[in-house]
């Protein structure tokens, strides 16, 4: 069942993905249209699950679950991964892979590999000011308080001196 992210309690559960690049318009209205069709369907064990998303920056999909209303089983977090893993052979874009990490410069966002944030760190081209996407975040509260945070505020801080 869809409703609007914003709707959520704070303790609904999330799961982020980042895209290595933006997403152009016509992406992000397809995009915004296959995450509402997949989540308006998405059940566990055949009761609807109340979820929404949003897409931040033309590059984080971000999928909101009230787990208040129904809790996502096994299979249904497999479906959202399945179907996250779908978008990804479509859009050719790496959403899966944890081992990057995104950050603001300037306006932009930046996607580095993590060994690459790490030289960033020690050859002090990114410091403990810069904001990082921490998305590691487990739920709404955390999202909205928590992921969008300078780098000493974040698990990114173990690279900064």
């Amino acid at each position: 069942m869809l409703v609007d992210f914003d709707t959520l309690p704070d303790e609904s559960r999330v799961w982020i993905y980042q895209a290595n690049r933006s997403f152009n318009d016509e992406e992000l209205a397809q995009l915004e249209e296959q995450l509402s069709q997949f989540i308006q369907n998405w059940t566990a064990h055949g009761s609807n699950l109340q979820s929404g998303y949003k897409i931040v920056y033309k590059r984080f999909i971000v999928i909101a679950l009230n787990q208040n209303f129904n809790q996502a089983s096994g299979c249904s977090i497999d479906a959202s991964v399945h179907f996250i893993q779908q978008l990804e052979k479509q859009y050719d874009v790496d959403l899966m892979d944890k081992m990057n990490v995104s950050y603001k410069q300037g306006e932009f966002i930046a996607y580095k590999p993590l060994m690459d944030f790490k030289k960033m760190a020690k050859d002090k081209a990114v410091s403990k000011n810069t904001i990082v996407f921490n998305n590691l975040v487990t739920n709404i509260a955390e999202f909205k308080d928590s992921w969008e945070v300078p780098a000493s505020e974040s698990w990114h801080s173990r690279f900064l001196n």
